[in-house]
């Protein structure tokens, strides 16, 4: 799982790339696990914990822009 300091360093295109990323491991892992073939269940919960970390950091860095 990635730690939230990693994440803040990285710049904005950054971050949506891993987002893009994320969101296409998450689409294979939840394939797997319809199909019993999931090797790391708790792999799951990683990608979406760190998924709700990027877009929280996006949506604060937007914030923060507004203002």
């Amino acid at each position: 799982m990635a730690k939230i300091a990693d994440l803040t360093a990285k710049t904005s295109d950054e971050l949506s790339s891993q987002l893009g990323e994320l969101k296409r491991e998450a689409f294979n892992l939840r394939f797997q696990a319809a199909t019993n073939q999931l090797e790391k269940p708790s792999r799951v919960r990683e990608v979406r914990r760190t998924i709700a970390q990027i877009k929280t950091l996006q949506t604060a860095r937007v914030a923060a822009e507004a203002k």
